[in-house]
């Protein structure tokens, strides 16, 4: 009798242990959930669903990562602290030439944010400049690429260079992954192009002529409550909201940008 109480104490103790491991939260979710990234910034999640977005991509902490044009960190606050002691972390930004210009300032503004938490004090950061080959990360040494809302910003020639210097910078076998607001296709870049959308299409293109393949794509991101036809484009809708008050809760009703989510991979051979 006292040997079945035995095994069944620990068989229990057993289960006990197995539960808990399973629900232990991994470094991701712990980077999401940490005190270091603000209410504020936290309350993008619901828009931006970073951890279904970076599993999406095949994420993992063990990774060199390289995130382009990280601009004020929000992905970086993320990124950091889940690749931070297991992975590596390649921030590729504008460099500060030193001029009072918008791409300097940003630098300056991010290496500030940089040094004030010990999350990330592994991050590297890099220098890339669109339309200009770069070196985002050492040559054929990053598993994953990763670039945020920026390609309305780059036109077409400097998404060009981007995928380029994402092709040279990764590894066989590597991802690249993109997400940015979705034009529609009843809209034309020629006609919109100052919207910031991109077309999910010619996005798929440029990439395919860099050498990339189209591993797959995800909703996501997808917002069908967005029409992309907005007086200030995109930046109408959260969180810039440039139209201030005015028919400031029809924009809070629509919510952040429609936006494609894109994994591609470098081909192994």
């Amino acid at each position: 009798m006292k040997s079945l109480i035995t095994t069944a104490i620990l068989a229990t103790s057993l289960f006990a242990a197995t539960a808990a491991n399973a629900h232990a939260p991994t470094q991701l979710e712990q980077a999401i959930a940490g005190e270091h990234r603000s209410d504020k910034n936290k309350a993008r999640d619901m828009y931006r669903h970073p951890e279904e977005t970076l599993i999406f991509f095949g994420f993992k902490s063990t990774m060199t990562v390289v995130e382009i044009a990280p601009g004020g960190g929000w992905y970086t606050e993320i990124l950091a602290p889940a690749l931070k002691g297991t992975g590596k972390l390649y921030g590729a930004h504008y460099p500060d030439t030193g001029e009072d210009n918008y791409y300097s300032k940003s630098r300056r503004k991010l290496e500030a944010k940089l040094a004030t938490n010990e999350v990330f004090s592994e991050v590297e950061l890099t220098n890339f400049t669109p339309r200009v080959a770069s070196d985002i990360a050492p040559a054929g040494s990053a598993d994953m690429v990763l670039t945020f809302r920026n390609l309305h910003n780059w036109k077409v020639d400097g998404v060009k260079q981007i995928f380029a210097d994402s092709f040279k910078a990764l590894k066989p076998g590597g991802v690249l992954g993109v997400v940015e607001h979705r034009m529609p296709t009843s809209q034309s870049l020629e006609k919109n192009g100052k919207s910031g959308y991109f077309p999910q299409q010619l996005t798929i293109d440029l990439a395919t002529a860099a050498g990339f393949e189209l591993a797959a794509s995800s909703e996501i991101n997808a917002n069908p409550k967005d029409t992309a036809d907005h007086a200030k484009g995109v930046w109408t809708l959260p969180p810039v909201l440039r139209l201030g008050e005015q028919d400031k809760a029809k924009y809070l009703a629509i919510g952040e940008s429609d936006r494609m989510t894109l994994k591609f991979v470098k081909p192994a051979k």
